[in-house]
């Protein structure tokens, strides 16, 4: 028969096994970019979701090869254009993002959603959901770039390999006005998606937030096709 002090540790244990996740909240800031690479989440084994994140070849076709080549690696897979965020109300949108979050890890953030309220900027009062997506090396802690067409392809072009030439602004920040977004190096199928800065978000320049991590509305896992085994332990988003 085990000992008292063994059936309380194997009680611990298994409450352990089924305590809701912590959700990661705080402070933090934005960026933005659109770089056309394969995200870091469309790779197999990075957390325990659905499946990857899906990508896209050139002709923004799905791929079926969740391990294919990052198209900024000299392989066939981008991120695909239905990626771009949009409008969900005047107060309310829906994208993606790079994130690095505190206390966390790949394998934590990706597919995860957070919701994110604007303190700053002409957004101030506004939020976004965002679904987690891919990380980098250059963001700094509870950072969210905010993935949107014309936002610079900041450290990687993979946009000259994918629509044979690149996308028009800066390096780092993109574009500079809306009618930018109608250049002839900005394909079609991003247009709305660079539209959708100079709208919804006001050309807002890297706003800060206050962030909650949600559960994800359906609407942005079935353009990622991915979803976390941990998703229904979050709360609803409360916009």
């Amino acid at each position: 028969m085990p000992s008292k002090t063994t059936t309380l540790g194997l009680l611990a244990a298994a409450a352990g096994l089924v305590a809701p996740a912590q959700a990661a909240s705080g402070t933090g800031v934005t960026t933005r970019y659109w770089d056309c690479c394969k995200p870091s989440c469309a790779w197999s084994g990075k957390a325990s979701v659905s499946k990857p994140v899906g990508t896209c070849d050139k002709n923004d076709a799905l791929l079926a090869d969740v391990d294919a080549k990052s198209g900024c690696d000299g392989g066939v897979a981008y991120t695909c254009t239905d990626f771009s965020p949009w409008a969900v109300s005047d107060t309310v949108a829906y994208g993606f993002a790079a994130t690095n979050i505190a206390g966390g890890t790949e394998s934590s953030w990706c597919c995860a959603c957070y919701q994110i309220d604007f303190t700053s900027g002409p957004v101030a009062g506004k939020s976004m959901i965002v679904q987690s997506t891919n990380t980098g090396g250059d963001l700094g802690s509870n950072q969210f770039d905010l993935l949107m067409p014309g936002g610079g392809v900041g450290l990687f072009d993979g946009c000259k390999s994918e629509f044979g030439q690149s996308l028009p602004g800066q390096q780092y920040g993109g574009v500079s006005s809306r009618s930018d977004c109608d250049a002839s190096n900005m394909p079609a199928s991003l247009r709305a998606g660079c539209y959708w800065r100079f709208d919804w978000f006001e050309n807002a320049d890297n706003p800060n937030v206050n962030f909650k991590q949600v559960a994800c509305p359906a609407a942005l896992t079935a353009v990622s096709g991915c979803k976390r085994s941990d998703d229904g332990s979050f709360p609803a988003p409360s916009v």
